[in-house]
């Protein structure tokens, strides 16, 4: 008797819970066509600020709907492209971190199969300000920001020396520095840039860029993120950004991200 109550309550448990990933993987908006099969999915901490879900959501439309047309122009010069199915895209929000309940740090990722070689993937981010409600940069956080001004050039600098850490650890060997040249010491070409998490509660350990494959290697290295500890960013910090930042970062975000 106990065992069937207990493989009852497992059943149940199982059902919830397979409940509970179907409801939070359904795409927020979709389109479905002969040429395309698109989709936006924002997770749960994105939809908890319904503004930054509705600013979320009007730009994932917008792209859902520019890859769609492009496809469909393709299908119209080319049905045999889509021998295999119509090409999909798919694109989703989700939260990275969320400093002194203010700063809410956005991960867009973009996954697109138009039949090529392989699929693609690309990353960018989105820095949300919870008081003003709208997207703004880092620049707030620092005294400078200039193109290669001294800022960019430390931040720089700090990106290649973890990049080649972690190129080592994943033995990916890349002798020459070749896939450095397209970051540059500039902020809208550094980067897809969010605040790292800390020890320390409503603080920032640092800087994380976000690199998709193709970016800083090649395409079977993977993604890439390079840290950039708030130490290091000190010097040029402005009071705002002094006041964000400090603390470490937790053990395992690294693997996380």
């Amino acid at each position: 008797m106990h065992s069937a109550k207990l493989l009852a309550a497992i059943l149940l448990g199982l059902l919830t819970l397979s409940s509970a990933l179907a409801a939070e993987a359904k795409p927020d908006a979709a389109i479905k066509t002969k040429a395309a099969k698109a989709s936006v999915t924002l997770n749960a901490s994105v939809k908890a600020d319904p503004a930054l879900a509705a600013n979320c959501l009007a730009e994932g439309r917008k792209w859902m709907n520019e890859q769609a047309a492009e496809a469909a122009k393709d299908y119209k010069e080319d049905k045999a492209l889509f021998r295999d199915g119509p090409y999909t895209y798919g694109r989703d929000y989700s939260v990275r971190s969320i400093v002194a309940d203010r700063y809410v740090s956005v991960l867009r990722s973009d996954y697109m199969d138009t039949h090529a070689a392989h699929p693609n993937r690309t990353v960018d981010t989105i820095l949300w300000d919870k008081a003003a409600a709208k997207r703004i940069s880092i620049r707030p956080f620092f005294n400078e920001t200039a193109d290669n001004g001294p800022t960019m050039i430390a931040i720089r600098k700090a990106i290649i020396a973890s990049l080649k850490g972690e190129k080592k650890a994943r033995d990916a060997g890349d002798t020459d520095e070749e896939w450095s040249k397209g970051i540059e010491p500039k902020l809208l070409g550094i980067g897809a840039v969010t605040l790292a998490p800390s020890t320390v509660a409503g603080k920032s350990s640092g800087l994380t860029f976000h690199y998709p494959p193709y970016a800083v290697g090649a395409y079977a290295e993977g993604d890439y993120v390079a840290f950039v500890p708030w130490e290091t960013l000190k010097p040029f910090l402005t009071s705002e950004g002094q006041a964000v930042f400090g603390g470490s970062r937790p053990k395992g975000d690294a693997e996380d991200n």
